[in-house]
């Protein structure tokens, strides 16, 4: 059933990445639960059935993967030549367990009882300072777009706050390894 869905998936989208490769257009998968590419190996897995097609690439959002527990970091690794696009979502997930799973249990966003929840940057689980090292060390020279979303807080205070702490976050990579900056000439 689940090859039959990639078989599926690949009929879908060829045509549609044919008509992207004439306009030269790629096209950036937001990796999550719910989409044919949800975490590394899914991921994977896409872009195999699609013939490793250049057209076909990820929007990079390190909240959908940190939830469940895949390794946010080594995706950009991974994917370091498909990453298109990058949103700067964070969320937080208990380091206890909870009354509610990592499937939400049927309860609204901001409900204390789950164990995750989207937060406004800076205020989550997800470690932005490896993020920002890693597509740096990728050669990532995209947008970083804020995505904002915390339930529990104002949301022109959170998208300012949140603005800024990318802002202030986003360096640019070092343009000389450490060691040649004191090589006498």
């Amino acid at each position: 059933m689940i090859d039959a869905g990639y078989r599926d998936f690949a009929d879908r989208w060829n045509p549609i990445l044919d008509v992207f490769d004439q306009a030269g257009v790629r096209f950036g998968l937001e990796v999550h639960p719910t989409e044919i590419a949800f975490d590394i190996v899914s991921a994977e897995r896409a872009i195999l059935a699609l013939g490793a097609r250049r057209a076909f690439g990820f929007n990079y959002d390190p909240s959908h993967l940190g939830y469940q527990g895949v390794d946010y970091v080594a995706f950009i690794r991974t994917f370091k030549d498909r990453i298109y696009h990058a949103h700067m979502k964070d969320v937080y997930w208990s380091p206890t367990p909870t009354q509610v799973g990592v499937f939400g249990g049927h309860i609204p966003f901001g409900d204390s009882r789950r164990f995750w929840d989207f937060r406004s940057l800076g205020r989550g689980s997800i470690n932005f300072e490896a993020v920002i090292r890693a597509l740096n060390e990728v050669g990532y020279a995209g947008p970083l777009s804020v995505e904002w979303e915390d339930s529990g807080m104002d949301r022109e205070h959170g998208a300012t706050e949140a603005a800024a702490f990318v802002k202030r976050l986003d360096f640019p990579p070092s343009a000389i390894a450490f060691d040649a900056a004191f090589v006498k000439k």
